[in-house]
């Protein structure tokens, strides 16, 4: 079975310091989890009546399929108490979504998301991924 190198990109503005631990020790105990980026604060996009953000990046490697996977994490954020609401850059528990899948870019907000470019050079800086 091949393995899927895959960053997941994760990030929180309700209890973030807790729900970005409790996303990775999940993530961890269910994937291979490489290593994580540095955990950075950011201001909100397109809702800032809201607390700031803190994000950061997850390096795993996994069995599953990318469909599987988005799945999963999915899942995974509503065990965690998120709730969608119609806007969708309004506070939220966690955020997890596949940006860069075995080696490549996969998520358009990777390009206008400095600190979605600054957790993919620390874990995959081969990738260099242009500012």
């Amino acid at each position: 079975m091949k393995l899927n190198k895959v960053v997941i990109g994760a990030g929180s503005n309700i209890d973030p310091n807790q729900n970005i631990k409790e996303a990775q020790n999940a993530l961890a105990n269910h994937l291979n989890l490489i290593k994580t980026s540095a955990i950075i604060e950011t201001e909100p996009i397109g809702c800032s009546n809201q607390d700031n953000f803190l994000n950061c990046a997850f390096l795993v490697e996994t069995e599953m399929d990318s469909t599987s996977l988005k799945f999963w994490l999915k899942d995974l954020e509503n065990r965690m108490g998120r709730v969608k609401t119609e806007n969708k850059d309004g506070p939220r528990t966690i955020d997890l979504d596949i940006v860069v899948w075995n080696g490549e870019v996969v998520d358009n907000e990777v390009h206008e998301r400095e600190f979605l470019q600054n957790s993919i050079n620390e874990l995959l800086p081969e990738l260099k991924i242009k500012k």
